[in-house]
């Protein structure tokens, strides 16, 4: 469905492009729905209910606030690569044309071990979950039905067709969260332990919490584990947004102004789910365990996330495992295309266009690609690059046609001098891309069966993940906004950052457990929260150091840029284009740029600030601001009641509501409604200009009326 809306409605060309971008004119809606699920792993439903079920209401709050923020904050990322790279398809793009090829492989690993890390989460995750409800189903089946789902949609639709199944997963999603809460806070039911509020507070005040919560009470803000594990959860989620390509992606993928609200919106909709599904799931455990007089689950079933599965279990029965396992398969197929897309595009445009195989090797990126000479500033006004689009080139349309009629399997070749030897060059890279495609999809399974033989159990692998990949954040941040940003300053604070992240945690593990025992890396004790306070020191060191190092290596090698550097510096990273399909076309015509405003022939870095100023400091305030209020003055102001009452209970379990069914009516109605009317307004441009083709064609060629024919009588 998608790819024919694109075809016939925004007339997008099929090219290589379009599988990574969906051809840059994304709505806000989808936008929007799509950051909530490929944001909603399977971590984010079972690690968050199972941080809730060790230290109460404090748990699934700093889950859900910590993961949150930096979606806010990715707003106004997302508003400076529209300005200052808006041809990139990768983050890495923007690092190479700055920094050169080594500073881009070091940040090639970093980025795919990301996409490593989530996937091996979220496979767990999964696994777990389908293996502990199905009888008999083992881990190496589950993985394969898993690897099926995933490999065959994102193989056929590309990341355009992501868009539209994440607004299906994600409804779904929320329809089953409903249901759930529901279920447990609103449906008294005779002899039933749930089903209304003050029957889960009576139990959870009879229940003895951890020692770090005041009066050992699930009801407090004031718990030192809650308190730990939100700091860890913001660091390490930086990394996974900021280091993950699939969140750029999105970002290329959405109209030109309309990403950041995308991702303001999408993070405020998304902070229901954890934050209603872990308060719901996670505190109806403890209440379901003080009511059994005993721990529904044992810790290592805690470790690997089955707080969910066991709550299901107790209240819904056949039916609520039915829903666990659809919630958790509408979670890992959304975030494993995203993941897989993610992985593809830096193999084909990262490895393989720039270091394996490039079209043509250019000087810099203000090079042509298909001439090979320099263009627009750089040119000599005697030997300057004149292709043109492939948008306004006959030929290519004559090249179009004839593979459209050609109902062979092997087409005919394109016969345009100018792309068509390049357009060839792209039909390969789609090839390269399916069979990335194919084999990414299929390395999850051993990725899967690895960790499982290595004992890396979900909450551990979490917690980890910002000791792994924090050190190349700030760098990351940096090289979007800071000119006198180094390369040998972005080298140094990944690669130091990392090895001081890791050794600050196993360090500080030894020294907290007395003993060097490898298996304590990864174990959280029931006993003591040396685990948390291990991975915490790690997580700090890592992106703190990262940032250090950055800063002051860059302030030391690089003397201060004037201001003609630093439009000549974000001017390479404006190169970055595609010469079949230049950005410039796109931003022309969404900006109503005249012809007479473009600076070589595309709108100025001036003209690309003044446009997006408003934006920008509108992402700027509301994620600021937000983030303050996330992390600063909510968790200040429940600080200052010590053990809820059962009024305050009450109205917390309102707002939970509230968060939920408002996110959920507009995550399903306003992807609906802004693509609709983005479709409506893309009918009438195109028949208004129809119109005017007609008429023209009229002006030129008017229809001549044919003088009569006199006969020889009527001459006589």
């Amino acid at each position: 469905m998608f790819n024919l809306i694109r075809s016939y409605v925004y007339n997008d060309r099929v090219m290589l492009d379009t599988d990574f971008d969906a051809g840059g004119r994304v709505s806000l809606g989808l936008t929007a729905t799509t950051i909530v699920s490929q944001w909603t792993w399977a971590a984010t439903l079972l690690q968050s209910s199972t941080v809730a079920a060790k230290n109460g209401i404090s748990g699934a709050f700093w889950y859900a606030a910590g993961a949150t923020i930096p979606l806010l904050l990715f707003a106004t990322i997302s508003v400076q690569l529209k300005v200052n790279a808006p041809g990139a398809k990768t983050f890495l793009q923007v690092i190479q044309a700055r920094f050169g090829n080594r500073t881009h492989l070091i940040y090639c690993f970093f980025a795919i071990l990301t996409n490593v890390i989530v996937t091996a989460m979220l496979m767990l995750g999964g696994c777990a979950v389908l293996t502990n409800i199905v009888d008999d189903l083992n881990l190496e089946f589950s993985s394969m039905v898993l690897v099926a789902i995933i490999g065959s949609y994102t193989f056929i639709g590309g990341l355009g067709a992501t868009f539209y199944v994440s607004y299906f997963n994600t409804a779904v999603v929320f329809a089953i969260l409903l249901v759930f809460l529901v279920k447990i806070f609103h449906s008294p039911v005779d002899g039933d332990p749930l089903g209304s509020i003050d029957r889960v507070y009576l139990l959870l005040n009879c229940s003895e919490g951890p020692d770090g919560n005041h009066e050992n009470s699930y009801l407090t803000f004031l718990s030192l584990d809650g308190f730990i594990f939100g700091v860890i959860n913001v660091v390490g989620n930086f990394g996974t947004v900021f280091v993950d390509q699939s969140y750029w992606q999105s970002s290329v993928a959405t109209k030109p102004k309309q990403g950041m609200w995308g991702f303001l919106l999408g993070g405020l909709v998304w902070f229901a789910v954890p934050f209603a599904f872990a308060t719901t799931m996670g505190l109806a455990y403890i209440a379901l365990s003080t009511y059994w007089g005993q721990d529904l689950l044992t810790p290592a079933e805690l470790g690997q996330g089955l707080v969910p599965v066991a709550v299901a279990n107790e209240v819904l029965g056949y039916k609520g495992h039915v829903l666990i396992v659809l919630m958790i398969l509408m979670s890992v197929t959304s975030t494993g295309s995203a993941e897989v897309i993610a992985i593809t595009s830096i193999v084909i445009y990262d490895l393989y266009q720039i270091h394996l195989k490039p079209y043509r090797r250019v000087a810099d990126t203000n090079g042509c690609i298909l001439c090979g000479k320099s263009r627009g500033r750089m040119a000599n006004p005697r030997d300057q690059c004149s292709c043109t689009s492939m948008t306004h080139c006959k030929q290519c349309s004559a090249d179009d046609v004839n593979q459209e009629n050609n109902k062979r399997v092997i087409k005919p070749g394109f016969k345009c001098k100018v792309h068509g030897n390049y357009r060839t060059y792209l039909e390969l890279l789609k090839y390269k891309r399916d069979w990335a495609i194919v084999i990414t999809s299929i390395l999850f399974i051993p990725l899967t069966l690895i960790c499982y033989r290595l004992n890396v159990n979900l909450e551990a692998l979490y917690n980890l993940m910002g000791v792994m990949i924090g050190s190349s954040v700030v760098p990351i941040v940096l090289a979007m906004f800071w000119s006198r940003l180094t390369g040998r300053a972005m080298e140094l604070a990944a690669v130091l950052g990392l090895v001081i992240g890791v050794l600050a945690w196993l360090l500080s593990s030894i020294i907290l457990h007395r003993k060097f025992d490898l298996s304590l890396f990864l174990q959280n004790s029931s006993e003591d929260n040396h685990f948390e306070f291990s991975m915490l020191i790690g997580n700090l060191a890592a992106i703190g150091s990262g940032g250090a190092i950055t800063i002051v290596v860059s302030l030391v090698t690089q003397p201060p840029v004037d201001e003609a550097q630093q439009t000549e510096l974000w001017e390479k990273t404006r190169d970055i284009d595609n010469p079949l399909s230049p950005w410039t076309e796109l931003y022309i015509k969404e900006f109503a740029i005249t012809e007479k405003k473009l600076v070589f022939n595309r709108p100025s870095l001036q003209q690309m600030k003044a446009e997006f100023m408003t934006t920008y400091r509108t992402a700027m305030f509301l994620g600021v601001l937000l983030t303050v209020i996330f992390i600063i003055v909510w968790p200040a102001l429940m600080t200052l009641v010590t053990v809820f009452s059962n009024t305050l209970f009450r109205w917390w379990i309102a707002l939970s509501d509230l968060w939920a069914f408002s996110a959920a009516i507009f995550i399903i109605v306003v992807p609906i409604a802004t693509e609709i009317m983005d479709m409506v307004k893309e009918i009438r441009a195109m028949r208004g200009t129809r119109r005017v083709n007609v008429s023209s064609d009229l002006e030129l060629n008017p229809v001549r009326t044919p003088k009569p024919v006199v006969t020889v009588s009527e001459q006589a």
